[in-house]
């Protein structure tokens, strides 16, 4: 694809969805997509919630001009029409939790159909291992639990957009290196319909993306992490997507195991998610935020250094990262929901001080 195009759909997805988030607030109020304040949220008053269609009319229309419909990129957008309809009648009717699983699943079905499938994973020792008849049921979990992850960390003005910008970059990065040019513009795409998006979401808020967006954002990652990487190097397997999708992963795991710990039903909403617990420290709004946004640019990071590496000396860098991220989460209160250690010791010295 030429140069002039592929600028041309970088920029059209971002004029496109900065144009359409004023229209998606209009529609919003109108049938009464809206987010009202309640004791496990952030935000103190109510907030249209149908940003992400925004997002999502810009990336696909920029999707179906530059990509040739058929095979997997088929079956990403047929999927993301499914989900993203499924989310915005959420949006609006509040659906239960098991109407949401039976999209996703009808969603994540037919991105398979088309060739959205784990094949492999990385052997921990050089090579790469078959997971054979295991390929759909991973397939399925995948696809599902990032869609639900993304949602997860949806709780701070800007948050999952900036998130989610940062991962689809750092895969189309990877997917350069590893010349899979087509995925890597569609992660550009979406990078700039998320810009878009950004600037009427960024604290303070003018509209949420809502599970529309979330959910959209995250069934999109996850199916570009499974066409673009599950054909690379010996690294580039499930291991790749899994460091770049870092924090909702992450948080999505400690928050079952926080669950579990407390003896609480696992789906059961709290308070205690990574974007809570930096507050609970003493970090503002804006500035948990950006946080977030480097530690998930430090994942990216070392994701594309991973695909420098070779598979011993990687899954050694990979052991060190997933020890500093349990030694961070337990500082914080990740793993159990209880008192901040760090904000605990800052208490005690301003005392003994004041």
């Amino acid at each position: 694809m030429p140069t002039y195009m592929i600028i041309i759909a970088l920029v059209s997805a971002f004029v496109a969805a900065y144009l359409l988030v004023p229209v998606a607030i209009k529609i919003a109020y109108r049938v009464g997509a809206i987010d009202q304040p309640e004791k496990r949220k952030v935000h103190v008053q109510a907030m249209p919630r149908m940003g992400g269609l925004a997002i999502f009319i810009a990336f696909l229309l920029c999707m179906v001009f530059i990509v040739k419909v058929s095979g997997p990129f088929q079956g990403i957008i047929y999927g993301t029409v499914i989900i993203f309809i499924v989310g915005l009648l959420d949006d609006i009717f509040q659906l239960s939790a098991w109407i949401k699983l039976i999209g996703q699943i009808i969603a994540a079905a037919v991105a398979i159909h088309f060739g959205v499938v784990v094949h492999f994973v990385t052997n921990p020792f050089d090579g790469m291992l078959s997971l054979g008849f295991l390929s759909l049921p991973i397939t399925f979990l995948w696809i599902v639990g990032i869609s639900n992850a993304i949602n997860l960390i949806d709780g701070l003005d800007g948050l999952a957009a900036g998130v989610s910008s940062i991962a689809a970059s750092t895969m189309g990065i990877v997917a350069l290196l590893q010349g899979q040019t087509m995925v890597a513009i569609v992660a550009f795409v979406l990078v700039a319909a998320i810009l878009g998006f950004l600037p009427y979401n960024f604290h303070p808020a003018r509209t949420f993306m809502g599970d529309s967006g979330s959910n959209f954002l995250g069934f999109t990652l996850a199916c570009l992490a499974v066409t673009g990487m599950a054909k690379g190097a010996a690294i580039i397997s499930l291991l790749m997507p899994i460091v770049i999708l870092g924090i909702p992963i992450f948080d999505t795991c400690f928050a079952i195991i926080r669950r579990i710990n407390k003896k609480a039903p696992i789906f059961e909403p709290d308070k205690d998610h990574l974007h809570h617990r930096l507050m609970k420290i003493g970090f503002s709004h804006r500035s948990t935020v950006l946080l977030i946004y480097g530690i998930s640019a430090f994942f990216g990071a070392v994701a594309v250094v991973l695909t420098l590496l070779n598979s011993p000396k990687a899954t050694l860098l990979l052991a060190l990262l997933l020890l500093l991220v349990i030694i961070g989460a337990d500082k914080i209160g990740l793993l159990t929901g209880g008192k901040v250690k760090v904000h605990v010791r800052q208490v005690k010295h301003e005392t003994l001080n004041g």
